[in-house]
């Protein structure tokens, strides 16, 4: 019975973990670095979290900035990014990228 109790616990202590990182990566019209987990950068050959090769920060509530350690790689970047669903242009100054998010009206949570 005790094995049973803590087999039962484990798989919904695994499913709450689930949840939260679902939840984390909903879009509630403020930009979050969450949002940019999943994506994956052509990096050296190597498929690589974008958190890995860039310093990603959020100046303003709708607004995140990805600054490359390596600027060669802001084109596998930029790539990378419009080849995620997240449906937001990268903007490329040739230092950085910048992600807009526009903001969250009844038209745009309908497309989400």
């Amino acid at each position: 019975m005790l094995q049973v109790l803590e087999t039962c616990e484990s798989k919904m202590q695994k499913s709450l973990e689930s949840l939260e990182k679902d939840f984390s990566s909903l879009r509630t019209g403020r930009a979050s670095v969450s949002l940019l987990d999943k994506i994956r950068v052509e990096y050296y050959g190597n498929e690589t979290p974008i958190n890995q090769v860039a310093t990603i920060s959020v100046p303003e509530a709708r607004m995140i900035v990805i600054q490359p350690w390596d600027k060669s790689v802001l084109s596998s970047i930029e790539k990378a990014i419009l080849k995620s669903d997240l449906g937001l242009p990268p903007n490329n100054d040739g230092k950085l990228i910048r992600l807009n998010f526009p903001p969250l009206n009844e038209e745009r949570r309908r497309n989400l």
